[in-house]
């Protein structure tokens, strides 16, 4: 019978909490509405960006495990000089140096203003950062330089990162891929 009490009085807060989360995730997309807007329209022409008349600046990767979803990439040095070199997978843990800036140029993170593991390194397993460096990570070769725009579900979303990524941000990294520090399969 004290179980079924505390079932019936336990009801109405667990209903109530999820209540107030769909409550708060209408409020932060009514909330940042202009910034995503935004950020949408600003990714659509990226996407449509040309280097030259009829050659698009950025190549559109889509994972194979999610045809639904993409990144957008474009490479800095020539693919021919890297193509024999590893690939990390998913599993892996990279070695790489950053910076990240918003559709607005604003600047947010850079591995240049570390010192560990070694001077302007970032160390990571590919599970641990945001989908879209993930998708990104494993179609480049080490020795790749890359711009990778990536849209905000593969980003932070409607959660935004700290003060400095707001909810429903697309993110721009430059990547160096500078080494595979474990290969794992």
């Amino acid at each position: 019978m004290k179980k079924i009490l505390l079932i019936l009085l336990a009801l109405p807060l667990v209903c109530s909490f999820f209540a107030c989360s769909d409550d708060e995730e209408q409020n932060t997309w009514e909330t940042y509405r202009e910034w995503r807007e935004d950020n949408e329209a600003w990714l659509l022409e990226q996407a449509a960006r040309e280097e030259t008349p009829g050659k698009a600046y950025y190549t559109r990767v889509v994972p194979s495990w999610n045809s639904g979803v993409y990144v957008l990439m474009h490479w800095f040095n020539d693919r021919e000089q890297t193509k024999g070199n590893l690939v990390p997978l998913l599993t892996s843990t990279v070695d790489v140096k950053y910076h990240g800036r918003l559709y607005n140029d604003e600047p947010f993170d850079s591995s240049y203003l570390r010192t560990e593991p070694a001077d302007s390194i970032f160390r990571t397993k590919l599970t641990a950062v945001v989908e879209g460096w993930a998708i990104a990570l494993q179609h480049m070769h080490v020795g790749d330089s890359v711009e990778v725009v990536i849209p905000q579900n593969l980003g932070y979303g409607a959660s935004g990162s700290g003060q400095y990524i707001k909810p429903y941000s697309a993110l721009i990294f430059g990547i160096k891929l500078v080494d595979i520090n474990k290969y794992e399969k």
